[in-house]
């Protein structure tokens, strides 16, 4: 008799009991500190600080470590791809132009939802501030403070457009560097193709080996996790789980009000498609989305129901299923946008309506940058946090729960491709779906 082979435990599930486990113990070792019997307060306090976090900060570091390559290869690949449209005249335009008012649409609905239920206000107002110091580097926040009263050598429209990009990177210019990365890719698009192929294969070996180096990170993740978690609750209860927990039924409310109400009208006024039927015929795409949390894993599937189930035209189809796995992320640009400002509520941290309405703008930007794959939103949000001069080590409170976030927003992802297809095609006069095969 052969004995069953056990299958590995997935990535998510460590990273699930990582967060329980951690949860767990942090709360038991905060209950024996109150009693004083085994160790103090201050000695729980002085392990959480000086070795739990750090503990658990390598793995974040190590993302942190690759932002800037990862950043720059994948939007400039993006937008190199995106500025192929020019080839398909009003089919490339009008998907451009859908993808940016659902993305934009998208991130009102996430910046809207967490304004109104304010999840990080959750903590009181006495943890707050603790909280607050727990994560606040001094030399920083007067680095900050110092910035902060030098006046600008430019006028604010053009504080975007940087001089120097590798300056404003080191200065954590996270906007200026994202400019410069996207007129690079407009300009690779612009040359010749013979040309742009070197630059192109080069900046694809740096975008794989960036998405390697995230992976080698997240096999730290577990444990990560498991100490951060530990040293967050030790210190602060099981109050701050509750806010986490609030913020997680935010966001999937939020991608579902998307799914469910703007998709719908899309399909129905501009694609003319029953949205009923839509979603019935591409259940198959929505449940590979979910169970891979990949929209690039799910594009095959994706580009085989569009044509058969949907009956759409292959030239059309495929372009905009295959753009789209990387340059239309409607689910991850209002997961980073609801993140941050969560946050941001967090740590205290009062965004005027300016900074709000940047976080959108970067939200909707960033989307063509994101990588098609697990976690590929965390890089660009560890980026803002830094650069709004939130403490980046804070993802850590919700990145145990991300799995489930991440699934969910991917078939967000994945339907907006379908969606914006079907319109196109709808829009072009070329769809097909009425003499198209059904399967439901």
């Amino acid at each position: 008799m052969h004995m069953q082979e056990r299958r590995p435990i997935a990535l998510h599930t460590k990273i699930f009991i990582g967060l329980v486990l951690g949860a767990t113990a942090g709360a038991i070792a905060q209950s024996l500190a109150k009693q004083g019997t085994w160790f103090t307060k201050d000695q729980l306090e002085a392990f959480a600080k000086n070795y739990a976090s750090p503990i658990g900060s390598i793995f974040l570091y190590l993302i942190f470590m690759i932002v800037v390559p990862l950043l720059m290869s994948a939007l400039v690949l993006g937008v190199a791809e995106i500025g192929q449209a020019r080839k398909f005249g009003r089919i490339g335009v009008r998907s451009l132009l859908l993808t940016i008012v659902l993305s934009g649409i998208a991130v009102v609905i996430g910046l809207v939802a967490v304004n109104v239920v304010r999840p990080g206000d959750q903590i009181s107002g006495a943890q707050k501030p603790a909280l607050i110091a727990r994560y606040r580097d001094p030399e920083r926040a007067q680095k900050y403070l110092d910035d902060a009263k030098k006046t600008p050598e430019d006028p604010p429209l053009l504080g975007f457009i940087p001089k120097n990009p590798i300056k404003e990177i080191a200065r954590d210019g996270l906007l200026p560097f994202m400019f410069f990365a996207l007129m690079f890719g407009l300009a690779l698009a612009a040359i010749e193709p013979e040309r742009a192929l070197p630059v192109k294969a080069f900046f694809d070996g740096v975008f794989a080996a960036s998405l390697k180096i995230i992976d080698w990170a997240m096999r730290l993740a577990p444990y990560g996790v498991f100490f951060l978690i530990f040293a967050i609750t030790a210190q602060f209860g099981l109050e701050l789980l509750k806010a986490v927990g609030i913020y997680a039924v935010l966001v999937l409310a939020a991608l579902a009000l998307h799914l469910f109400v703007v998709y719908p009208i899309v399909l129905k006024f501009i694609a003319k498609r029953d949205p009923v039927q839509f979603f019935r015929q591409i259940r198959t795409v929505m449940l590979t989305a979910f169970a891979t949390s990949s929209s690039n894993a799910t594009l095959p599937i994706a580009l085989e129901t569009a044509q058969r189930d949907l009956g759409l035209p292959k030239d059309i189809s495929s372009f905009v299923l295959t753009v789209g796995a990387t340059a239309n992320q409607n689910g991850t640009a209002l997961f980073e946008g609801i993140t941050i400002l969560f946050l941001a509520q967090m740590f205290g941290v009062d965004l005027t309506l300016l900074q709000q309405l940047q976080v959108m703008g970067l939200a909707i930007v960033a989307g063509i940058g994101t990588a098609g794959v697990p976690g590929g939103a965390w890089p660009f949000i560890a980026s803002v946090l830094v650069m709004l001069k939130i403490p980046p080590e804070g993802i850590g409170l919700v990145f145990g729960i991300d799995r489930l976030l991440d699934m969910s927003r991917t078939v967000l992802n994945v339907t907006g491709d379908l969606t914006i297809a079907a319109a196109v095609s709808a829009m072009e006069g070329e769809t097909e779906h009425e003499v198209a095969p059904s399967f439901a």
